[in-house]
Order: structure tokens, then sequence, then C-alpha cells
């Protein structure tokens, strides 16, 4: 197994690429992230690059208008996974790489694609630096994280990982120059073991268990942050 240089582990998809494929098909059942994204910057035609793109889950929506897409991710595996699911799409290409040093040229980028990937708030500074080189100007980037202080699921967050806040996630991007678009998604999953099966790759198992005990039914209400910048 290759590990880009500099990879932080992402202990849900490098372990369970399985069952986290299962909970990428469980969120935004309605669709609300994507209409989101368009109505700040619109990908048709441009050049995407897609960080932590993990098995490559998300490359043919933004294949399917873009003019090119650019993968990237830190994990050989999931790299090889990715290229697979993308093999016949001639406008993607999947890159070993990480955020601190993203395998694209300077000023090549147009739309920028972070999804619950290394982008957490104080600590991800590096990254940012890379995002500044990378995007072209008059180019949107985009961070989807979760939002700890509302919904079921930020619920089930905040009180599983207390050392992260969201006033002070909140503070980091919007002194950077972010804007906030607050967002009210959710999980819906086929069957119940789906659910519980992903709680426990999200969840340190003590706090799984809890969480499984304390809901029923396979739907969760989950509240994010979709954060974005426009050069």
């Amino acid at each position: 197994m290759s590990i880009a240089e500099g990879g932080i582990p992402s202990p849900n998809i490098w372990h369970h690429p399985g069952t986290y494929e299962v909970e990428n098909r469980a969120v935004d059942p309605d669709g609300l992230i994507e209409p989101a994204m368009r109505a700040v910057r619109d990908w048709a035609g441009a050049n995407v690059l897609d960080l932590g793109c993990g098995t490559g889950f998300h490359l043919p929506r933004f294949a399917a208008t873009a003019r090119k897409v650019v993968g990237v991710e830190p994990h050989g595996e999931l790299v090889a996974a990715a290229r697979l699911r993308t093999k016949d799409l001639p406008n993607v290409d999947v890159r070993q790489g990480t955020a601190q040093q993203m395998p694209v040229p300077d000023a090549s980028v147009e739309v920028m694609h972070a999804r619950w990937a290394y982008f957490f708030g104080p600590g991800c500074e590096p990254g940012l630096i890379e995002v500044d080189r990378v995007m072209r100007r008059g180019g949107t980037a985009f961070v989807i994280d979760n939002d700890a202080g509302r919904s079921t699921f930020g619920k089930w967050f905040a009180e599983a990982y207390p050392m992260i806040k969201a006033p002070e996630i909140e503070r980091f991007w919007t002194a950077r120059g972010w804007q906030r678009t607050q967002l009210d998604m959710g999980w819906r999953f086929e069957r119940r073991e789906d659910l519980e099966a992903v709680i426990r790759i999200e969840f340190k198992p003590a706090d799984a268990e809890r969480i499984i005990a304390s809901h029923q039914g396979v739907e969760v209400d989950y509240a994010i942050n979709l954060w974005s910048k426009t050069y």
C-alpha cells in the first residue's frame, strides 16, 4: 500500500472503502449540495480539481460537464480504484498526491472541491497555501465539512469530538475570506444495517454503539457547511 508523503490518514475510507461507498450513496439524498455549489460557481466547461477524491465517487459527476477533471488522492489503493472507476472518461485524470503538495500547475484550476478531506480548520494552512497557488483568477474553491452546531448528526459529532468547536471553525474560515452556505441535507439508507455500519466507521466504538442505540430508522438529519472562496 503506497501513501504519498505527507498524506494524512482518513480512517473511514482508507480502512473501509466499501462501507464508505455505502455512505456516499446515502449522503444528500435530495441533492442539495451540488445546486448550492453551482449557485456560487458552475463547473460546466471548467478545469476541476477534486482534492481527496478517494475512490472517485464524485469524479463522473464533475466530468459530465467539466472540460477537465483532476482527482488527487494520497492513498495508492484508492487512486487505483478511482482510475478504474473513470477509465472510460477521457477528461478525467487521477493523480497520487496531497493537499500540501498538489500535483497540478500554478493557476490551472477553476473549481476546487474538497469534501470531508483535509480542510477541517486550524492545521490546514499548508494546503490553503497550495490552493492559493493552483487557483486561477476568477475560479472558486469549495470545502464541505460538518456543522457541529446543528442537526442530529452535528450533535453526535460535537459529543464525540469535543475538541472540534464549531465557533472556532467558523472564525478560521471567515478570517481567511471564505463564505459559508449552511445546508441541511441528510443520510438516507436503504437498510438499517448500512446505517449502523457507517456509524461504526465514523465514530469510536463506544460512541458508535451509544449513537446506534439512541437513534431509530434509516434516516438522519445532517447539517453541513459549504465554504467557498472566489479568487
